[in-house]
């Protein structure tokens, strides 16, 4: 069992959870990600590591189905039941000059500890950061820590710039040039700013987050297509460089099992 040592709620729909794990936090890298289950009834859920702070991790989760809705009941000292990992492989840390991470939505949480390994290295960092309005603008304070320069872009123009990721790129790039970008997101996000990067000859890495079940290359579910090869994104990603990820194939299978998923939910809240 794993003691939840603290909570926050980011915003409505999303909450930050630190959870007593000392064996994940040993072994966790940039990039990797545990699934836990809340009770012996639970579904397996996939979520990042966060942060990572002596015997414990930090995971966000946005409350959208049954499982990541009873998780957001639980309170400081409830414990989880299982809570494996780490899990994946670890982010690819490339020796850059400059880099710049582009989050969207609930995208934040994967990218900061990636963005937190490069300024650490002395790699100088900047930030696009997107969501539907300033409430969904998650970890900006942890962001202010690492980076230089911070572009927010909002669908209502609450906050920053308004428009998508891509509208402050379009604009950036007439200035700027970066070695490396790291995208991350929901999938027509990451396949749009991939896009726009080959455009300017910017590599981008992606972190793909298909359906999981096991999360040891077992299930097949998590199968994505990269430059007309098959790899499983729990155990050869989740990070991925961009230019070869087949978006429409995965955005074809992901509305598909969102469809299933929706179905399943209605069922059991009927029950």
């Amino acid at each position: 069992m794993y003691k939840i040592l603290e909570k926050k709620v980011l915003n409505i729909d999303v909450d930050l959870m630190v959870v007593e794990a000392p064996l994940v936090a040993r072994n966790a890298l940039p990039g990797h990600f545990i699934i836990l289950r809340v009770d012996e009834l639970g579904e397996r859920i996939p979520l990042t590591i966060v942060d990572i702070d002596g015997q414990n991790v930090s995971i966000i989760y946005q409350k959208l189905g049954y499982s990541t809705s009873l998780l957001g009941e639980l309170k400081v000292g409830d414990e989880i039941l299982d809570f494996v990992g780490p899990l994946g492989k670890p982010a690819h840390i490339h020796d850059v000059k400059t880099v710049l991470g582009i989050a969207g939505g609930v995208g934040a949480a994967p990218l900061l500890p990636q963005l937190k390994e490069y300024a650490a290295r002395g790699i100088k960092v900047d930030l696009v950061i997107g969501a539907r309005n300033k409430d969904y603008i998650i970890l900006l304070d942890k962001y202010e820590e690492i980076c230089e320069n911070i572009y927010i872009a909002t669908d209502d123009g609450s906050l920053g710039t308004k428009g998508f990721v891509t509208t402050v790129l379009t604009e950036l790039y007439k200035t700027k040039k970066y070695d490396q970008t790291i995208a991350i997101g929901p999938l027509v996000m990451m396949k749009f700013v991939v896009a726009m990067n080959k455009k300017y000859n910017v590599p981008t890495d992606v972190s793909l987050n298909p359906i999981m079940i096991d999360g040891t290359g077992m299930c097949g579910n998590c199968r994505v297509t990269i430059d007309g090869k098959t790899f499983f994104a729990c155990i050869d990603g989740p990070d991925f460089p961009g230019e070869g990820v087949d978006f429409d194939e995965l955005i074809a299978r992901q509305d598909y099992y969102s469809e299933e998923e929706h179905i399943c939910n209605l069922k059991l809240v009927k029950k």
